[in-house]
């Protein structure tokens, strides 16, 4: 899912941060009642559902009427139980919608409807595994929590009805178990309105008939297991387009339905782009999940996307938007998080295929783009990217974390383990008994990875999903010609003091150029401060770190050491970090032998005149760091900016004959 506040976010940080960017980014019963039980650790009080029942069918039939706005709905629940001399469960309902009474059957059952659940006593005592079916009568005006979970609204003067679940809003419009992680097996909509609206839900469509009293009933029916919160409805006077798509010898219609005053043809060029992403998506994860049914997209009263199962609900139609809402029919649909707080396995992975499918349609410049530009967001996040506070559906859909910073994690992930493993990786884990049309956490994921790579991931999962912050790197590097005519290009790695992890475990690549031949070598940091030996046949010149970005990181390029004096070869002014920052930032510079300038006097050490300061857009100086003379060397100064205003900044360095100026953005 793609949100309204993602997208002011973007829109805001585009235009304070890349200046000239201005692109909006914006994705069996048996092994499904084991997994759940798998996941009860997992559920609080955001999570209602009864985890004494494990649902097996939704059976929506309702009566929805615009004027006046309201529902009247019949719907079928069945279920299992998991527990021996079950009497009664609950299901979620909010109190704004009235019950009018609950049968098995023929039979009416006994219940209460407080504190927006709907207790139900059963009309016998049931054991584990025991079925039961029953049907909830209610009616009243749905709620729209969340992002709008049930919206009566218009276009162009038309009316227009349309739901987002996602993720605490399905209770809203009809009872439920409101958690992710129990997926019903299939689902039927059945929807009676006013013959003006065509209604669109997932699944393959049943029937649609005019009941000859101004009113027409439409029936889709899903047959694949679905998530409560991916049932949904789109309703209004559409007009169709439809395109086709083809795979390993199956074909599904691909099926649009747009208002009529938004179908021109730029809207059917932009649609179109659909079926390459379908072919591209099914080369690379394996063939679309619901290849028995459809997929499409429904127009509707929301400036984002929602991933619906088969049937996307669509307010925006840019090019990397529907990208992200298909992805999210393998990654969100097909398998979905087993609860809020693994939030990442949905739309990290949504997001991620935005930057694949960039670089699939324009080339690979493409890809590298999009990576930054979640790697610029990344650096927003605060707090690690599973989710600590589920009661907040902004904390949930923060975008610098569940979305950008969880992309990130992905393309370093496939920077650690190599393109081979990486794409099998996502095609076993979307194929793996027990997790396809199933439930998932991030630790099913590291499992598929791991086994796959042969690697133990632990720490890196440990430190990007369940930590917090990115990495500062200082680097420095010397050549030392060994007395066997070979050299030695000694590489210093420092990092600052995180708080969790305290620092990070990663394999940093280098790319040397020597007066030979270049080579890339990968190190594996796994501490605070470490020295690597790295043996070359010809004298190294430049060391450069991670030449491919695969790092979400801030750092310098290795600073040149003199090997005689252990003193940089040349100035030069890093920049700083964390940026952007609130309030506080570090600045590192280095002073080189060669420029002094200042003779010493006996017993004193050589010296340059530094000056580092800080001035505002309009060129004021805000503050000065340093002032003094200085001996040549690595510094590192912070730079506290409480009493100023958020904006952009410059640092400038002046030592002798060397200045140099930087920009950094101070966001409060």
């Amino acid at each position: 899912m793609f949100n309204l506040k993602n997208l002011f976010v973007l829109l805001f940080v585009s235009g304070f941060i890349l200046g000239q960017q201005r692109q909006i980014l914006h994705e069996c019963q048996a092994t499904k009642i084991r997994n759940f039980k798998q996941y009860e650790n997992f559920l609080d009080t955001k999570y209602p559902g009864d985890q004494s029942i494990d649902v097996t069918y939704y059976g929506l039939n309702l009566n929805i009427s615009y004027s006046p706005q309201q529902i009247i709905g019949a719907v079928r629940i069945d279920g299992k139980s998991l527990q021996d001399d079950l009497t009664n469960f609950f299901l979620d309902l909010q109190n704004s919608l009235t019950t009018d009474s609950v049968k098995s059957g023929n039979e009416l059952l006994t219940f209460t409807h407080t504190n927006n659940k709907l207790n139900i006593t059963l009309p016998a005592a049931l054991n584990n595994g025991d079925a039961f079916s029953v049907t909830v009568y209610y009616h009243g005006v749905p709620g729209t929590s969340g992002f709008g979970s049930f919206e009566f609204s218009s276009h162009a003067g038309n009316p227009i009805i349309w739901t987002l679940s996602e993720p605490y809003g399905a209770s809203d419009w009809f009872p439920c178990k409101d958690t992710p992680a129990d997926k019903a097996d299939s689902s039927d909509v059945v929807v009676t309105a006013d013959e003006i609206f065509y209604t669109i839900s997932n699944g393959s469509l049943v029937s649609d008939v005019n009941n000859g009293d101004g009113t027409r009933t439409i029936h889709w029916k899903n047959h694949h297991p679905i998530a409560h919160y991916l049932i949904s409805l789109a309703m209004t006077n559409y007009e169709e387009y439809q395109n086709t798509f083809t795979f390993d010898g199956q074909t599904i219609p691909v099926r649009h339905f747009n208002w009529p005053e938004n179908l021109d043809d730029s809207r059917r060029a932009s649609l179109d782009k659909t079926v390459d992403m379908l072919q591209y998506y099914s080369e690379t994860f394996g063939i679309y999940p619901y290849m028995d049914e459809k997929y499409g997209h429904a127009e509707f009263g929301w400036g984002g996307g929602m991933e619906h199962q088969t049937i996307t609900s669509l307010g925006a139609y840019g090019e990397t938007i529907i990208a992200h809402e298909l992805a999210h029919q393998w990654f969100g649909d097909k398998v979905t998080c087993a609860d809020w707080r693994n939030i990442w396995i949905n739309e990290g992975f949504a997001t991620y295929c935005e930057a694949l499918w960039l670089g699939h349609a324009y080339g690979d410049d493409q890809y590298d783009n999009r990576i930054q530009t979640y790697m610029n967001y990344a650096k927003y996040a605060e707090g690690s990217i599973y989710v600590q506070n589920i009661g907040s559906v902004w904390e949930i859909f923060d975008y610098y974390r569940s979305y950008a910073k969880a992309a990130v994690v992905l393309h370093m992930l496939r920077g650690i383990i190599g393109d081979e493993a990486f794409f099998e990786t996502l095609r076993t884990y979307l194929n793996k008994p027990g997790l396809a049309y199933n439930v998932a956490t991030t630790e099913d994921f590291q499992a598929v990875a791991e086994e796959i790579s042969g690697q133990d991931l632990d720490y890196f999962f440990s430190e990007w999903i369940y930590g917090e912050n990115y990495p500062h790197y200082t680097l420095s590097w010397r050549r030392i010609h060994n007395n066997d005519g070979t050299y030695t290009a000694e590489i210093t790695v420092n990092q600052s003091t995180n708080s969790t992890p305290r620092f990070f475990t990663m394999p940093l690549q280098f790319k040397i150029y020597t007066l030979g031949s270049d080579t890339l070598v990968t190190l594996f940091n796994n501490s605070l401060n470490q020295t690597f030996d790295v043996i070359l046949e010809y004298e190294p010149t430049i060391v450069k770190f991670d030449p491919n970005n695969w790092i979400l990181k801030d750092a310098n390029q290795p600073t040149d050491i003199d090997e005689e004096n252990n003193n940089p070869i040349k100035f030069e002014l890093s920049q700083n970090y964390p940026n952007p920052f609130n309030p506080t930032t570090k600045i590192s510079y280095s002073i080189p032998t060669a420029s002094v300038i200042v003779p010493p006097k006996a017993g004193e050490r050589s010296v340059v005149n530094v000056v580092l300061t800080v001035y505002n857009t309009l060129g004021q100086k805000v503050a000065t760091l340093v002032n003094k003379k200085q001996s040549p060397g690595l510094y590192e100064v912070q730079f506290d900016a409480s009493d100023l205003p958020s904006g952009i900044y410059f640092y400038t360095l002046r030592a002798g004959d060397f200045v140099a100026t930087k920009k950094m953005i101070l966001m409060k």
